[in-house]
């Protein structure tokens, strides 16, 4: 039974879906830059949790929202002089590029908060809103009224006693300690609309408020009562929280079953931010040498609840731990029969909300194990089904003209005791880009070309 963590009981529970197919929301990238490693690591967490759904055999809509109108982006397309389909359609191809390279399974639907379709569901949101009195109209713009929503801040634990009545806050993202009554459409004017950042509504020219956005969105395609929204835990409050309440005072539904929040990710034991330059994107880690699926592994050595420390070491570890698996899997025979054990304790793992530092200890005990290569290669590549490591991409090693000779009659000299000669051999050998290992269990090899061992045995 798959057992998730729920941010809005605060308890693991064993997840029941609503219908035949799981209704999954995660919320995607704000597009005005390029998505950082931070973020990245919500996105492998989502990509796993969807991959492991999948594997317990369910169907799965997932729906990820890329956000290209608010704030920022307005802001950006100001400094950069540019416009703002230019500025949004350069930063969301470039996170999907990115999506490729982490080797993340795309969702079913990325709704774009400036289409059409989705305004016009925002706008309906916003009248049932206001027909239920828990919205208003100041001045142009319309306004959430929290207080008229009783049960606000049962996801975040977020107390409104004490919050002066009406006051209001008109910025897409505010003050995380100081709840206020949040702007749904925000006011503009006909300029903006001529440049497509504003559109007609019944209270004028004007804009979607950030919040609005992601329950339109998630409503329109997955109906108004969802099987999982998951997002960073820097969401929670007030993205997550001022969901809810607007979703929930507009249908009386429950808006959301399971609410799952990835952790931060720290860089050298601290937070990211801009004046610390230790903000890093996908381009940083290639330009230093590095795969993408190296940090996708380093992810998943620590539990989507727990904070992770980004290390430049920490990363080459994880290089090298994945670049030493594909070199064993490069010298397996060809999958065959697996074995029912690791992939059923895999299983159990994966299960227990998503415990992928043991998923990936169990990996290395298959991979270590003295099954029969074959019967190894047919695990792996089923563990990779919920890992997305590319383990079947990994092509069968080939030594270059005359290694084999060469390697044969190394061994013959060895078990003559013919050590010197042996060595001489293994030199030989190096120079022709392979690398000989000896242990108690016999004798392997390595190709080594760029630096980097690709293969063995």
């Amino acid at each position: 039974m798959l057992k998730l963590y729920n941010y809005l009981s605060r308890k693991t529970e064993d997840f029941k879906s609503i219908g035949d197919v799981v209704g999954l929301y995660t919320c995607g990238p704000t597009v005005y830059d390029y998505v950082h490693i931070g973020n990245w690591r919500t996105f492998v967490f989502e990509d796993v949790l969807k991959r492991v759904l999948v594997f317990g055999g369910y169907k799965v809509k997932h729906v990820m929202n890329l956000t290209d109108i608010d704030d920022k982006i307005i802001k950006k397309v100001e400094e950069q002089k540019t416009d703002i389909t230019s500025l949004t359609n350069k930063y969301a191809e470039a996170f999907m590029a990115d999506l490729t390279k982490l080797n993340i399974i795309p969702a079913d639907v990325y709704p774009r908060a400036r289409d059409p379709k989705y305004i016009g569901a925002m706008i309906n949101l916003i009248e049932k809103i206001i027909e239920r009195r828990a919205g208003y109209v100041s001045d142009g713009s319309v306004y959430f009224s929290i207080a008229k929503f009783k049960s606000y801040g049962k996801l975040s634990g977020t107390n409104i006693k004490g919050v002066k009545a009406g006051a209001r806050v008109d910025v897409d993202e505010y003050d995380k300690e100081n709840p206020q009554d949040f702007v749904l459409w925000k006011k503009s004017n006909v300029a903006a609309r001529g440049r497509g950042e504003a559109f007609d509504s019944p209270w004028g020219v004007g804009r979607p408020g950030w919040h609005i956005e992601c329950s339109a969105m998630s409503m329109l395609d997955l109906g108004s009562t969802i099987d999982i929204h998951t997002g960073g835990v820097d969401l929670l409050f007030p993205h997550h929280e001022n969901e809810i309440a607007q979703s929930e005072a507009a249908t009386g539904n429950k808006f959301v079953n399971v609410w799952m929040e990835g952790e931060h990710l720290l860089v050298d034991g601290e937070k990211m931010a801009k004046r610390d330059k230790n903000i890093f994107t996908l381009k940083d880690l290639i330009e230093r040498g590095f795969e993408p699926l190296a940090l996708r592994y380093l992810f998943l050595t620590a539990h989507y609840r727990s904070k992770l420390n980004f290390t430049w070491g920490s990363l080459q570890s994880a290089q090298n731990a994945l670049d030493n698996i594909r070199q064993e899997i490069s010298s397996w025979d060809k999958p065959a029969i697996g074995c029912a054990g690791y992939e059923g304790d895999f299983e159990k793992a994966v299960f227990d909300d998503l415990d992928m530092p043991k998923a990936i200890s169990i990996l290395w005990e298959l991979v270590k194990s003295d099954y029969p290569s074959s019967a190894k290669h047919q695990s792996v590549l089923k563990l990779d089904e919920v890992l997305g490591l590319g383990f079947n991409q990994v092509k069968k090693a080939v030594l270059p003209k005359g290694a084999k000779e060469l390697i044969d009659k190394r061994e013959k000299l060895r078990n003559e005791g013919n050590y010197a000669e042996s060595d001489k051999i293994r030199g030989r050998l190096f120079e022709l880009g392979v690398e000989i290992e000896d242990s108690s269990k016999g004798s392997s090899w390595k190709i080594i070309y760029d630096g980097v061992n690709k293969s063995s045995k």
